[in-house]
C-alpha cells in the first residue's frame, strides 16, 4: 500500500515509517529534516509543511498518517492548519483507505501550554469532521492521542531526575512508551481496523487520570 507520513526524521514519525517498510509497504514521508530512513520502498521529501505551494504532487494515497508536530513554536500553524491541509490535498480523495491524526492527551486534558492544546483539541474535532467525509470512501480516520512518549523533544524532563520523579507520580504506570509501542497504535487504527472512525484513542499510561503538567 502507499503510505504517506508527515515528520519522519525522529520519534514517533519515524517509527511508524519503518514499522510500515518492515512490512513492504512504499512509505512516503515529508519532514523539514533531511531523510533518516534508508530504504528502497522510502521516498523523503524534505520541506516545511506550511509550504503549500512546495508540496509534491502524490497521488493516491492509501493511507495518510500525520505526525507532524510543535511544542512552542507555531503549534496551530503546524499542528492544526497544516495538518487541515495534507489532508485535504492527499487524504480526501477515493484511494484513502484510512487517515491517522496523531494527537495528544492534552486535547482531552488542557494540561500544556495553551496554544498546543488548542492546536491539538482543533485535531480531535477535525478527525470527526474527515471520517464523515470520508466514509463513503469506506475508509476511517481517527486521532491516536498519546501522553508521554521517550522522544528527543522531552529529553529536557526525561533527563532531569526531580522532573522525571514528579512525572511518574502523574503516570500511574509509572512508565511512558516508547516510540515504537506507538508505532504500533498507529498501524493497528489504519491496517487492522476497519470499524472503529471518528475517534480519540488515548494511550498515555492513565496519565488522563492525573493530569496535572510536569515540564522544566
Amino acid at each position: 500500500m502507499k503510505i504517506l507520513v508527515t515528520g519522519t526524521t525522529q520519534g514517533i514519525g519515524q517509527a511508524i515509517a519503518k514499522r510500515f517498510l518492515m512490512e513492504g509497504h512504499e512509505v512516503i514521508g515529508i519532514d523539514r529534516q533531511a531523510a533518516s530512513i534508508t530504504d528502497k520502498n522510502y521516498t523523503h521529501h524534505q520541506l516545511d509543511i506550511r509550504d503549500y505551494e512546495k508540496l509534491p504532487k502524490i497521488e493516491e494515497v492509501e493511507v495518510l498518517i500525520n505526525n507532524a508536530g510543535t511544542q512552542q513554536e507555531a503549534d496551530i500553524d503546524i499542528n492544526l492548519k497544516a495538518l487541515i491541509h495534507i489532508t485535504e490535498k492527499y487524504g480526501v480523495q477515493p484511494r484513502i483507505r484510512s487517515i491517522l491524526n496523531i494527537g495528544s492527551a492534552s486535547a482531552h486534558t488542557g494540561s500544556e501550554f495553551p496554544e498546543y492544546c488548542a492546536s491539538k483539541g482543533g485535531v480531535v474535532a477535525y478527525t470527526k469532521n474527515v471520517a464523515m467525509r470520508i466514509a463513503k470512501f469506506g475508509a476511517t480516520c481517527n486521532s491516536l492521542d498519546p501522553g508521554g512518549v521517550l522522544t528527543p523533544l522531552n529529553e529536557c524532563v526525561i533527563n532531569d531526575p526531580v522532573l522525571w520523579a514528579e512525572i511518574m507520580e502523574e503516570t500511574p504506570l509509572k512508565k511512558w512508551a516508547t516510540s515504537e509501542e506507538i508505532a504500533e497504535w498507529a498501524h493497528f487504527l489504519t491496517m487492522v481496523n476497519s470499524f472503529c472512525t471518528g475517534q480519540s484513542i488515548i494511550v498515555d499510561g492513565g496519565e488522563a487520570i492525573k493530569h496535572n503538567f510536569v515540564w522544566k
